[in-house]
């Protein structure tokens, strides 16, 4: 199949989607949650909203606050962030390309926990994916590719037949650290500092095409 985008064509057999900014519309939401929960443990919001974007709740609060229990904190966030789902849709262009695309031709890899992707896929009216690869299935998180390699193998598609659809720099890492084509999803049209063969401004810019 063919992702067509308004400066060319990429041809693949897999398309691998992150989450949160690609196809749920839902980072003002997390950064307020993160902002609400740097303030309540003393923190520099704006500093943990800067390290967050690609990183497991675990390895975010490793980083920014060590002397906490990660995983206390880790329960702790996904609890928020599960009960605040409800109020997500779903970013422009996700469910029509969804809908267009083979149902074993595409996967999730989030940096989120795998029920607070579950409650943001159905808030956003979006269809669970054959393969959903969230925090609690790899060892280390973006900008490590062990993610989006886990998807390709379980989807039994080569490296170099997929694309990765990402908006943020850790992502967009990962996926070249994998050996895969991105799409880098950017609102304001600014490619990103990052490997990418393409940039849109959203789903909407993207068709599937069959191979002539």
């Amino acid at each position: 199949m063919r992702l067509q985008v308004p400066d060319g064509v990429l041809d693949c057999d897999a398309v691998l989607f992150d989450l949160d900014g690609v196809l749920v519309d839902s980072l003002a939401q997390i950064e307020e949650q993160l902002r609400a929960w740097a303030t309540e443990h003393g923190l520099d919001a704006q500093a943990v909203v800067d390290a967050s974007p690609g990183r497991t709740n675990p390895d975010l609060v490793a980083e920014v606050a060590p002397h906490l229990d990660p995983v206390v904190e880790d329960a702790r966030l996904e609890a928020r962030e599960v009960a605040a789902a409800g109020r997500l849709r779903a970013c422009p262009g996700g469910r029509e390309l969804l809908d267009g695309l083979p149902r074993g031709a595409w996967a999730v890899v989030t940096s989120g926990a795998r029920p607070v992707a579950l409650a943001r896929l159905a808030a956003a009216g979006l269809p669970v994916p054959a393969v959903l690869v969230a925090a609690g299935d790899v060892s280390v998180g973006k900008p490590d590719p062990q993610g989006y390699r886990l998807a390709a193998r379980l989807l039994g598609v080569p490296p170099g037949r997929c694309v990765v659809v990402e908006d943020a720099v850790a992502g967009l890492r990962a996926a070249a650290s994998a050996g895969m084509r991105a799409l880098a999803v950017s609102a304001d049209g600014t490619a990103l500092p990052a490997p990418s063969a393409h940039t849109v401004r959203s789903l909407s810019d993207v068709t599937v095409t069959a191979p002539s």
